[in-house]
């Protein structure tokens, strides 16, 4: 029995330290392949580059012309490129805004590997694309990208859309066999951060979420510092479209719009 133990204890030290090398493959599920141009998915926008401050071109596209004169720049969460988040920018140009879609490092055709560091550096160049007023707007692991950035650099609103606290407690929810907290490297804190962030904040999640869990986005909503909206999708999972481009989410982005000059 004992030769059994330490065979059961050596088995699960070898896939522990298996999961703590190759965690950032559970973590980033980037799409590689290099998107259209952004012509062909969105008509009007264009293809568009920056530079990060560890020397990496990173490409995005930017849909211009919405006549509000307020972008919405998006981060993406952990899986797919720019062009699943295309029916999100239609949406939002129909409601009169411009559109920043960027990519992180090692997605949609751009060089590098993700990594917590490297996104927030990714972030700040596409933010500097942007000129006068700007909405951040982070789905999911994107949520404590521009968390992070609103702390440096505060938007004119910012919007979270199915928001965890942590990584850490995303994690534990996943997968509840492993010793999250002490594996992982890269930790997106959301929360805390959160609570030094003053500007208006639309909270988005839904209901049915098994990927993050309602509470975890509602904990993020309470610890917003500035006025917050709640907006909770009745029936909707992690990856359902009305979390892409649904009337709920939508309208939330609409109702932080400064005010349009005359």
């Amino acid at each position: 029995m004992i030769k059994a133990a330490l065979a059961v204890l050596a088995v699960a030290a070898v896939l522990l330290a298996l999961v703590w090398i190759f965690q950032r493959r559970l973590i980033y599920l980037p799409d590689p392949a290099p998107p259209p141009a952004a012509g062909a998915v969105l008509p009007g926008a264009r293809d568009v580059a920056f530079t990060t401050s560890d020397g990496l071109r990173l490409t995005a596209w930017h849909l211009t012309g919405g006549g509000r004169g307020v972008t919405v720049l998006v981060a993406g969460g952990n899986a797919g490129n720019r062009l699943h988040r295309g029916p999100l920018a239609s949406a939002l140009r129909r409601e009169g805004f411009d559109v920043l879609l960027m990519d992180y490092r090692g997605y949609g055709g751009n060089p590098g590997s993700p990594s917590e560091e490297g996104l927030l550096r990714d972030a700040r160049a596409a933010r500097a694309l942007v000129k006068g007023p700007v909405i951040y707007f982070g789905e999911s692991l994107g949520a404590a990208v521009v968390t992070a950035l609103a702390t440096e650099d505060p938007p004119d609103a910012l919007v979270l859309r199915s928001p965890f606290t942590d990584l850490a407690a995303a994690g534990r929810h996943n997968y509840p066999f492993l010793p999250v907290g002490l594996l992982l490297w890269d930790r997106f804190p959301v929360a805390a951060p959160l609570a030094s962030v003053r500007v208006p904040t639309a909270v988005v999640y839904g209901s049915r979420d098994t990927i993050v869990p309602a509470a975890l986005s509602r904990t993020v909503a309470a610890s917003a510092a500035g006025p917050v909206t709640e907006v909770e999708v009745e029936g909707a999972g992690h990856n359902d479209r009305a979390l892409l481009d649904g009337p709920e989410l939508i309208a939330a982005v609409v109702s932080l719009a400064p005010p349009q000059s005359s």
